[in-house]
């Protein structure tokens, strides 16, 4: 996924002197952003006051929107470094394409992981022949300092192990839940899952108090912790938690994202993460007049242009503003 601001802003993140100590409720609501021809996201991380869950970094949410006569997700390719994407779907089909000469079609509830490590470029787009309905959520992890020079890898896990609760099913996306670990490569300690309530339900979800959690909702109202979150929603919740009560008067869904603070100042601007203004300057200058992203293959379109390096230098600060 890619961000397609054209005049994108420099966001500094990680450092854990402002995470908090113990329990809160921050709900936060996305700001709409244009993503390729047809598809409009809410994003959710980063925000004015948040910026990372763990090592989530960036959160998308979008639809589910009707494309039975719209061409659907449209990126074209672009490139990555320093962090990890991940594809989750509700509704649709997305055809990943990048410059390890991957090609997969990602479904709903099947993951999609890219490592960028050093350096990765890839497509999306629905597929010619697609599903009505469009709906999912796109999330990047920074690495940590250690891993972010890896080498580029693409996985894809179209089973996962779950978990079930009378009245909740949860998927492991990434990390371990209640015991159950994903597939998924990781090179932090962090968890994603997606939880489906039905209605009625009432589920207490046990958590680990090292890490910081949040929830955001995908379908449904619940109610987690004692406040309502809609759709498109994120309900940030620090950390301390032992476990975390959750509500459904009808069914609903949501995602829970967490992981242990990520202590590391980071830059991250367009698609890239790095740790000075040097290491951004670099990868753009690359993405225009080298190799070191690749090239994607069998996409019907030209790739993306880097925008604009901004005027004042791109320093890492702190989590939050």
């Amino acid at each position: 996924m890619s961000n397609l601001d054209v005049k994108p802003s420099a966001t500094v993140c990680g450092g854990r002197e402002d995470v908090p100590a113990g329990p809160v409720r921050e709900l936060l609501t996305g700001r709409t952003v244009q993503l390729g021809e047809s598809t409009q996201v809410r994003r959710l991380l980063p925000s004015l006051g948040r910026r990372m869950i763990g090592a989530w970094c960036f959160v998308d949410h979008y639809g589910p929107d009707d494309i039975a006569q719209e061409p659907g997700m449209q990126v074209p390719p672009h490139p990555h470094m320093g962090l990890q994407t991940v594809s989750w779907l509700h509704d649709g089909e997305v055809l990943h394409r990048d410059s390890l000469g991957r090609k997969q079609t990602v479904r709903p509830r099947e993951l999609g992981l890219m490592t960028s490590g050093e350096g990765i470029s890839h497509s999306e787009e629905s597929p010619r022949d697609h599903a009505r309905y469009l709906h999912g959520a796109q999330l990047w992890i920074a690495l940590p300092d250690s891993r972010r020079h890896v080498p580029p890898a693409f996985e894809h896990h179209a089973e996962l192990p779950e978990v079930t609760a009378q009245g909740l099913h949860a998927t492991v996306i990434l990390g371990e839940l209640d015991g159950t670990a994903s597939p998924g490569t990781l090179h932090s300690p962090l968890v994603g899952a997606d939880l489906t309530l039905a209605e009625g339900a009432a589920a207490r979800l046990p958590l680990q108090p090292d890490f910081e959690y949040a929830a955001l909702a995908m379908s449904g109202q619940v109610d987690v912790d004692g406040v309502t979150v809609a759709p498109g929603s994120l309900l940030y919740l620090g950390s301390g938690r032992r476990d975390l009560s959750l509500l459904a008067d009808s069914s609903a869904s949501l995602m829970l994202l967490g992981g242990e603070p990520f202590a590391e100042k980071i830059v991250m601007w367009w698609n890239f993460i790095g740790r000075s203004h040097e290491d951004i300057v670099e990868a753009r200058e690359e993405w225009s007049t080298s190799t070191r992203f690749g090239e994607v293959h069998g996409y019907n379109g030209a790739r993306l242009s880097a925008p604009p390096i901004p005027a004042t230098p791109l320093k890492p600060r702190g989590r939050e503003r």
